[in-house]
């Protein structure tokens, strides 16, 4: 193994995700198993442009992989937009002695990366964290697999309620762009209808969906929608709409929002998050670079950075069909 670089710096940026945490610890014990040295950037890019970096080595990330959140903290930084600001980042690297740079974010922060080598050359590698599993080049994103046990656990709660009450639920969950949670947790939930960006079901068949919930016998029900769901402006129209079109209904309104985002990360993503640190860290001292490391048919793969950003994840047709069946 080609061990040029002799210090990698790592950071996380954008919005948080359950099994950072894990990932960091992951890069700075691969690091240390092949005596490379390890910082970590505070704050993500904006960090990174004030040189707010710190010595980790294997014992300073221990008891972190089943915490929550991120140790590094993250923010956007509007600075590192500019080409002033990446080269006020370059020197506060080289100033640093560091050779490459591991990013765990999403794809905002992967094109911040991959600029950021085209214009200095630097060595980067992505390791993908959110929760909305919408970055192309993976099966599974960081944060992800501990969202859906979130949610999902969520939705038996409010279900025993809707039950009680024979009250029909609208519950918003994370999705701006893609409706991966929506619909995996829609169908774990049994949720009668899961509204998603991809799918546009209409208020009109939405109401005469629910009403043949009702006559099949169903005295309850809950509607999962992701919140870039096209069909009303926001969540409470959908509710007004229906509340005007269904009398028999006492509808009500649960948006989940950040909960979503935090608490320990499932065994799953541990795991995962600890096997992509090793791919990050190996690959880059093996000189391959500009690459985001993914989970494809259970194996750790690279994705160039450009069509990691670039590429667009698809829903699963076959649970669009399972979620049909089961909403019977």
């Amino acid at each position: 193994m080609s061990q040029k670089i002799k210090k990698i710096a790592v950071l996380t940026s954008g919005g948080d995700s359950p099994g950072m945490n894990a990932a960091i610890r992951s890069v700075v014990r691969t690091c240390a198993y092949h005596t490379i040295e390890c910082v970590g950037v505070y704050r993500g890019y904006e960090g990174l442009m004030e040189g707010d970096f710190k010595q980790l080595d294997a014992r300073s990330v221990r008891g972190i992989i089943n915490k929550g959140g991120t140790i590094l903290k993250s923010a956007r930084s509007k600075g590192f937009r500019t080409k002033e600001g990446r080269k006020q980042a370059h020197k506060r690297l080289m100033d640093a002695g560091v050779g490459g740079l591991v990013v765990i974010g999403g794809d905002g922060s992967f094109t911040g990366a991959l600029i950021f080598n085209q214009e200095f050359g630097f060595p980067v590698m992505g390791i993908p964290g959110t929760i909305d599993n919408d970055i192309f080049g993976t099966s599974h994103t960081l944060g992800f697999d501990t969202a859906l046990n979130t949610v999902v656990d969520a939705i038996d709660k409010i279900r025993d309620t809707a039950s009680s009450h024979n009250r029909l639920f609208f519950i918003e969950v994370m999705g701006r762009d893609v409706g991966h949670i929506a619909l995996n947790v829609g169908i774990a939930g049994g949720a009668e209808e899961i509204l998603i960006p991809e799918e546009d079901l209409g208020l009109d068949r939405l109401v005469e969906s629910l009403n043949k919930s009702r006559k099949s016998g169903k005295s309850s029900s809950i509607v999962v929608v992701a919140e870039g769901d096209k069909i009303g402006k926001n969540i409470f129209e959908l509710k007004d709409y229906v509340d005007e079109n269904m009398e028999d209904y006492d509808v009500r309104v649960s948006v989940l929002g950040h909960m979503q985002r935090g608490g320990a990360p499932s065994c799953f993503d541990r795991v995962l998050a600890s096997r992509m640190g090793v791919k990050a860290v190996e690959s880059m001292l093996n000189g391959q670079t500009n690459y985001m490391v993914g989970l494809l048919d259970n194996k750790m793969e690279l994705t160039p950075l450009d069509n990691a950003i670039k590429g667009k994840t698809k829903i699963n047709l076959e649970l669009l069909r399972v979620s049909d069946i089961m909403s019977t």
